[in-house]
């Protein structure tokens, strides 16, 4: 008899997983999997993992692919650093989870929902972008790509007068290919366009700002920015000027 697909693991806090962690809490949702808050018992150290439902994650093909992305990327700044994996028995079938650093911040989405207007200005929003863009720059040089950009997938605190930015998740099916690089350039200037108020605010933008976003056309985008080299290299050598 087939076993029953996992739909949520639901669970509560203070339970105990293999023996080694406390539940704090939920993280968040996905397709795949679930994250979770634990605690070390030995420790009390704090660690987010992520548990993959057994029928998206098929002879552990998607975690191992998942932690070895992250083992090879790990010296980029910006990205979750791994741990560990370890495994448990739920519903009678194993459920494998990968432990990583927890890092505390707010989800993009919902920092933007605190702050005036529900967005950033767009003095904030270039910061935001570059932070942003320079994480990609680091997974880039390492010939690789991110694959899931999005404002549900980036962890934000202020600092200073920038922004601490942290990415999540990836996208990893199959070996990296330039197209996959180009998406990453046009999924990181739609951040910045959503951050910045998204369709509503675009008209209102000057032009310095829409000669970045493009109006989110693809084909404009990538030919000025056919690297995130290119993106840097423009907004770190801005020009100002009244419209």
């Amino acid at each position: 008899m087939a076993n029953k697909n996992i739909e949520t693991f639901d669970f509560k806090e203070g339970r105990i997983l293999a023996r080694k962690y406390e539940v704090i809490k939920t993280l968040g949702q996905g397709w795949e999997a679930e994250v979770y808050l634990l605690k070390e018992k030995s420790t009390g150290i704090e660690r987010a993992a992520k548990f993959w439902f057994p029928q998206r994650n098929v002879n552990n093909k998607s975690i191992n692919f998942y932690a070895k992305k992250l083992h090879k990327l790990r010296d980029c700044p910006g990205l979750i650093q791994y741990h560990t994996q370890e495994t448990i028995i739920f519903q009678g079938q194993p459920v494998n989870f990968l432990v990583s650093d927890f890092v505390e911040g707010d989800v993009l989405v919902e920092y933007l929902k605190k702050q005036r207007g529900k967005r950033l200005d767009c003095f904030q929003g270039l910061h935001m972008l570059h932070a942003i863009a320079c994480i990609i720059r680091g997974i880039h040089r390492q010939k690789d790509y991110h694959g899931d950009l999005h404002t549900g997938n980036v962890i934000v605190r202020r600092y200073g007068l920038g922004f601490d930015v942290k990415l999540l998740d990836f996208f990893h099916w199959g070996s990296p290919k330039p197209e996959n690089l180009k998406d990453d350039i046009c999924d990181v200037i739609r951040i910045f366009y959503d951050t910045i108020g998204g369709k509503e605010q675009y008209a209102k933008h000057p032009q310095v700002i829409k000669n970045i976003c493009c109006g989110l056309k693809r084909t404009l985008i990538l030919k000025k920015f056919k690297t995130i080299n290119l993106l840097i290299d423009h907004l770190e050598n801005l020009k100002w000027e009244e419209d």
